[in-house]
């Protein structure tokens, strides 16, 4: 049987700071959804061909795609990945990582802008408009330089849905707030990373490898800015987890990873 290519992905993990250390957005995934039901993730989601067209990356700040590609390692296309998790933010959660032409983020503190950008999201996701249009509409542009790349996971062999997904990090831009779209996601909230692990581990939350993994992480940091700085020194890792045969989830360097290669059907992250 042929071997399902993981599909290119995207994810940012929109973080800010608060009492007692950093608090990350979290949304809640339908419960009825064929994918991942009720899991507990950041915004993200596949790569669309939209997503690398020449007119997306022109509308990108301070990033092309020769600096972004050589930072994720690839010949080219890399900013594609920035586009894809600016976009699934806004979608997903109606967080829009933009600025206007002054280089400010956009704010969506008033009703009037507020109202505007709902109807834009809705449209949007209801394929009625694109993402893009509604960028040159209004005025912005996407602010790359704004997202740090931090991870690199790839779906095991196996899964029904493979994905190689680049992970993001991005500060909540202020004056606004985050909003589930009632229909891939049926909540959110802000939590802190040490509080979701502890969710997770009492079976409160649901939640895949890479969130837990990348939780683990966020958990050392007590503000946004010492996150930023530290999260993504060094080389980022490819990360394939795998799967043994009576379904324990291995990652690289664990003991059996090497001799574990997964079973049909029993690859989802978990």
């Amino acid at each position: 049987m042929n071997e399902i290519i993981p599909l290119p992905a995207a994810t940012v993990a929109i973080v800010r700071d608060a009492h007692g250390g950093i608090e990350v957005l979290m949304l809640q995934r339908n419960l009825r959804s064929g994918f991942v039901a009720g899991v507990h993730l950041f915004p993200g989601g596949a790569l669309d061909e939209a997503d690398a067209a020449v007119k997306a990356t022109k509308l990108c700040c301070g990033l092309d795609d020769r600096a972004a590609s050589r930072i994720l390692g690839l010949a080219a296309g890399g900013l594609a990945y920035w586009v894809a998790a600016i976009r699934e933010s806004f979608e997903e959660a109606g967080i829009l990582l933009a600025c206007d032409r002054y280089g400010k983020l956009v704010s969506l503190i008033d009703e009037r802008s507020a109202g505007r950008f709902l109807v834009h999201r809705r449209e949007i996701n209801a394929g009625q408009r694109e993402f893009l249009s509604m960028l040159n509409e209004e005025g912005l542009e996407l602010a790359a330089d704004r997202l740090t790349f931090f991870g690199h996971w790839i779906t095991p062999v196996g899964a029904p849905r493979r994905y190689d997904t680049r992970f993001f990090l991005a500060a909540a831009p202020e004056g606004q707030e985050p909003l589930h779209d009632s229909l891939e996601t049926i909540d959110h909230l802000w939590v802190h990373p040490s509080v979701a692990l502890d969710r997770q581990r009492k079976g409160e939350f649901k939640m895949r490898t890479p969130t837990v993994h990348t939780l683990k992480k966020f958990a050392d940091y007590d503000t946004v800015a010492s996150l930023c700085n530290g999260i993504a020194r060094g080389e980022i890792p490819v990360i394939l987890p795998r799967i043994t045969r009576d379904g324990k989830r291995l990652l690289p360097g664990d003991p059996g990873y090497e001799e574990a290669v997964g079973e049909k059907g029993r690859g989802e992250w978990s």
